[in-house]
């Protein structure tokens, strides 16, 4: 496991993985989701997010894996699965809604049986795009308030804040 807070991409013939080492948060996720775009754009509609060796995840991380989920639903037979989880990370997706729009640990997706090849094949994707950070994490947290509605409470202070940092950078 890497000491840093690291995104680790392969594409796979049936879908691509994406493992994050360390933890997930709004530093690492625009690397998630440029990777996860791009490959949605290539016509992938299986995307695998491993959180085997992740420590923890905070709203934005999550929020930017409902956008992935939610933009995979729409293609017939999309999905967002998620490997390995620990129990925290679990309680944190459920918690929030997230067992609703992707599959945690499917018993019969394929790449069950090849994690050991597949997770010592993976390479680090650095390639950032220039992604607004504020508006990158605003974003997510709409979309967690989108993917189920219990979540609009938990974060409308940080909407509004957002929103008006948002609102201030755009005056300047």
């Amino acid at each position: 496991m890497s000491n840093n807070n690291t995104i680790l991409v392969k594409n796979f013939d049936d879908f691509t993985w994406i493992r994050c080492e360390g933890k997930g948060s709004f530093i690492n996720s625009p690397q998630m989701k440029a990777w996860a775009e791009s490959q949605i754009k290539n016509g992938i509609l299986t995307i695998v997010v491993d959180l085997e060796e992740c420590t923890g995840m905070d709203s934005t991380f999550m929020g930017t894996m409902a956008g992935i989920a939610m933009k995979l639903a729409k293609k017939d037979g999309g999905s967002l699965q998620v490997a390995s989880p620990s129990d925290k990370n679990r309680r944190s997706l459920e918690d929030l809604g997230l067992s609703m729009l992707l599959k945690i640990d499917p018993k019969d997706a394929p790449w069950q049986e090849n994690l050991e090849t597949i997770r010592t094949s993976l390479k680090e994707h650095s390639t950032l795009t220039q992604v607004d950070k504020t508006q990158h994490v605003f974003d997510a947290h709409k979309l967690l308030c989108e993917a189920h509605e219990g979540n609009d409470d938990k974060f409308a202070t940080v909407l509004d804040v957002l929103e008006a940092e948002l609102a201030n950078r755009q005056k300047h």
